[in-house]
């Protein structure tokens, strides 16, 4: 069994995600929303999956060996919670009123009573379900975006977000035959998939690994410029649908011009670098050159630049396969979901529970869907008031 002062939590240490709250942090607020707001019926009845005795065959211990774990006020982190009824669980919530909820997996005993089991010899505990996850951060964007940073986020560059749930939600359902996926915003700077179908929560930590790098693309190191290589004559299926379906169009119709990939040396530079042929990148940079005294004007200077790169690369005296596949490499290198894989891979990691508040921004996460239909909502209200 692994180390439990081991346990990470959204990808990082707890105390490194909650140690400062802002200063827009009431606790007086969060008393009210949990007292008049949080779901407990329905947050309830989805952590059950219908093992709440009401079922006729159904596993009345499910609920009670599921892992809550709460963050309170001052860092106070209490691990281990777990709960019969959704009674109980709103009595401990408004009682304890904590900066933040997190879901663990379903163990072979009840959590809270773990230690018993250990002290009699018979040492049982061990996770045993869990929904398959995924997380998200738009800060492991950051070298591919230059209108934020960090948890910083506006509208030219949250749609990359946009783009993960296409590809992950198209591949889990199509290739994976998943049904039940739940994505939710972060309350910060990203959003979570949970896969609740029953075969995703029985998978073992070795499946679980086996299918997060069927999604790993984006790789190498902090201090290694190109960390996408598409081997082989033809892409894998997947890959080749994202590409043609999603990728492309997104890269060309939308962040090429959100981002001004090619507005200034230096960012035309970063993607020189991703051409293994210094030469053509020489070639493609001389050209650049020119065009700064030709007649291209600014707001045409991305669509020129990589027309022309496309141009170079996919003519015909570079029919290297490695030279022809760059073109698609770049686009990978800017769009394609990059994932904590470590997330996915383990069943007893922690993640962020839908619904509760995010320490850091006071906002609520939530499933992404009816955000959308909410905003529609108050702008419909807020129209309807203006008349």
């Amino acid at each position: 069994m692994e180390d439990e002062r081991a346990m990470e939590i959204d990808g990082q240490q707890q105390q490194e995600d909650t140690a400062a709250v802002p200063k827009g942090f009431n606790a007086d607020y969060l008393r009210i929303y949990y007292g008049k707001l949080f779901p407990y019926g329905d947050f309830f009845k989805w952590l059950c999956y219908g093992n709440d005795g009401k079922h006729p065959g159904c596993d009345q211990s499910y609920i009670g060996r599921r892992e809550l774990s709460f963050t309170l006020e001052n860092d106070i982190y209490l691990r281990f919670q777990s709960f019969d009824s959704a009674a109980e669980l709103e009595s401990s919530i408004k009682e304890k009123c904590p900066f933040k909820i997190d879901i663990g997996p379903v163990y072979s005993v009840d959590p809270a009573k773990r230690h018993a089991y250990a002290q009699s010899g018979n040492n049982v505990f061990a996770p045993v379900e869990r929904e398959l996850i995924f997380d998200i951060d738009i800060s492991d964007y950051d070298d591919v975006r230059y209108c934020c940073s960090g948890a910083d986020t506006c509208l030219d560059c949250w749609p990359l977000m946009t783009i993960v749930i296409k590809i992950l939600d198209t591949s889990l359902r199509g290739d994976f035959g998943f049904n039940h996926i739940l994505w939710v915003y972060s309350g910060r700077r990203g959003v979570h998939c949970w896969v609740c179908d029953s075969r995703a929560r029985k998978l073992s930590n070795e499946q679980r690994s086996a299918i997060a790098d069927y999604f790993r693309v984006y790789k190498g190191g902090e201090n290694t410029s190109k960390k996408v290589s598409l081997t082989g004559p033809v892409l894998h299926p997947f890959l080749a649908r994202s590409y043609t379906d999603v990728l492309k169009c997104f890269f060309e119709d939308k962040l090429l011009h959100s981002q001004q990939l090619f507005s200034s040396e230096e960012r035309c530079n970063k993607i020189l670098e991703l051409i293994p042929d210094e030469n053509v990148a020489s070639e493609l940079h001389d050209k650049w050159q020119g065009n700064r005294r030709s007649s291209i004007s600014k707001e045409d200077v991305n669509a020129a630049r990589w027309e022309q790169l496309k141009m170079t690369l996919q003519s015909g005296k570079h029919k290297a396969q490695g030279l022809r596949r760059c073109v698609e490499e770049i686009v990978f290198s800017y769009t394609y979901p990059r994932l904590d894989m470590e997330v996915s891979k383990h069943m007893n990691h922690l993640l962020k529970a839908p619904f509760c508040i995010h320490p850091k921004t006071g906002r609520v996460s939530f499933q992404l869907i009816p955000i959308i239909v909410m905003i529609l909502i108050l702008r419909l209200f807020q129209l309807y008031h203006s008349y």
